[in-house]
């Protein structure tokens, strides 16, 4: 364990004075395959960079709240279709070019662009037009209202990028944030240092390293030996009374915008046949799954929505544990002696065993899931991008993303014209009692139509040196914000 704390000085009254320690090491469990948020569903980049590396004109905070990030100010014209951002001035990328107007346009026209391989392209499709009014002024034209808007620039998809450095951003991200990438050792760690020239207040710490630390086991030996200071999303939750206990550490027991789900084909037979996906849904025993696979962290959930949102129905008991109407649902569907299918599961703890235990749930049932254990960029080009797969297991970690079930080119392949117009609606609508009427119709959709097997909310337990202050306790979106993190005296 490297030693934290070096002598300032001071023989002035007898005893040394020991300087504040600047320095964090923070463990998560997946290893970003590039460093890219602008290009990859990955959660695992921005869980690196947002809001360090790369900021977007808006931001989100630890609460969820949409407050001004790179744009400073804003108006939206009466009709809603114009958006006027009022942008922060003498802000230079890392590299030391300007942030301007001109970035802003670069960055959305690339994010909307028909050969983008922006994850959440859809997202910005109602922008008709960037167009630079000065180099601090930038005007957004939609081609209809879209209440979502300043919500949808927050994400990580919408940080942005400069032309000048966009032909190397997968192996050197440059920004405008608080911190600048020093180094990336493959399967071990990505370094950052602090960045001197920052247009905001400095954050606290002078360096940060980010480990990548995937087997749970490793994880608790490496927190107890106190080689690493935080690990957000600690993937062993059997370990966290353990840590309670000891004065060393801190538990932060947040929640997150994480719904567990277990993805379905919805265009593979015989998932394409909504009485095999009622009988799947049936299938399951959501508590045991979070009792097996949790230790008892989550919550279970009926459709795709987080049970802390407002808006959120509880849906539920449309998909209770009920193994023998799921036997009646496949001998009706015409599949008596079951089938067999495939569950390709990528590397975290929450897929890897809960899979097993669902395997042994559809078993039951008569249904054959031949597990796979995928790496994450095998997951992200075999079953994200290439579709080839019966069942996963995945968290969706992106805020409020109803939306995705609106895709029918969308990874699931669920294709439904009634809710694609809702969505279309929803988007173009700012009443917030019509939207709340609206998403609880869209929560209904999806749960009737069994499109996926609603699992359960993600809990987000962090464990930490006991000096660190400043971290974000709830997961808003998939981020570890160094901004405000510092070490107490």
């Amino acid at each position: 364990m490297k030693l934290r704390l070096t002598l300032a000085a001071a023989l002035l009254s007898g005893s040394a004075v020991f300087a504040q320690q600047t320095d964090l090491t923070i463990a998560i469990q997946l290893e970003p395959p590039h460093l890219d948020p602008t290009s990859a569903a990955a959660g695992a980049i921005d869980s690196v960079l947002y809001a360090n590396v790369f900021e977007g004109l808006t931001r989100f905070t630890d609460t969820g709240e949409i407050v001004p990030g790179l744009a400073r100010s804003w108006d939206i014209s009466e009709d809603g279709l114009t958006y006027t951002f009022h942008l922060a001035e003498g802000v230079k990328f890392h590299d030391g070019t300007s942030f301007d107007a001109e970035d802003v346009k670069f960055s959305l026209d690339r994010a909307r662009a028909e050969d983008s391989t922006n994850a959440q392209k859809a997202l910005y499709s109602d922008i008709a037009e960037v167009t630079v009014i000065d180099p601090a002024t930038v005007e957004l034209k939609l081609n209809a209202p879209n209440g979502n808007m300043l919500f949808n620039l927050a994400w990580g998809d919408a940080v942005m990028v400069a032309p000048e450095s966009i032909e190397n951003i997968k192996t050197t991200p440059i920004g405008t944030g608080p911190f600048k990438f020093d180094e990336w050792k493959k399967g071990d760690s990505v370094h950052l240092v602090q960045n001197p020239d920052y247009w905001a207040e400095k954050p606290f710490l002078t360096e940060a390293t980010f480990k990548f630390i995937q087997d749970p086991t490793a994880a608790f030996a490496a927190m107890m030996a106190q080689d690493i200071d935080v690990y957000s999303n600690f993937p062993a939750p059997e370990n966290l009374p353990q840590f309670q206990a000891d004065p060393r550490f801190q538990v932060l027991l947040g929640s997150s915008e994480g719904e567990v789900i277990l993805s379905t084909n919805n265009k593979q037979p015989p998932f394409d046949n909504p009485m095999v996906r009622e009988a799947l849904a049936h299938a399951i025993d959501r508590q045991a799954i979070i009792d097996g696979a949790m230790f008892g962290l989550g919550t279970p959930i009926g459709t795709h929505f987080a049970p802390h949102s407002p808006d959120y129905v509880d849906l539920t008991g449309m998909s209770v544990y009920d193994p023998d109407r799921a036997r009646m649902l496949l001998v009706d569907a015409g599949y008596a002696e079951g089938f067999k299918t495939t569950l390709k599961l990528p590397p975290p703890s929450y897929a890897r065993r809960g899979g097993e235990i669902i395997a042994a749930q559809l078993r039951n049932v008569g249904i054959e899931a031949e597990i796979t254990n995928l790496e994450w960029a095998q997951w992200l080009e075999e079953v994200f991008r290439g579709k080839d797969y019966g069942l996963t297991i995945v968290m969706h970690s992106e805020p409020f993303d109803i939306g995705i079930y609106a895709r029918p080119d969308y990874y699931f392949q669920y294709e439904n014209p009634e809710l694609q117009a809702l969505m279309a609606t929803l988007n173009a609508t700012t009443d917030p009692e019509a939207r709340s009427n609206m998403l609880a119709e869209a929560q209904t959709i999806i749960a009737k139509d069994y499109v996926n097997g609603y699992l359960f909310q993600m809990a987000w337990p962090t464990v930490a040196d006991a000096r660190v202050e400043g971290l974000w306790v709830n997961a808003p979106t998939q981020a570890n914000d160094l901004t405000k993190v510092r070490w107490s005296r």
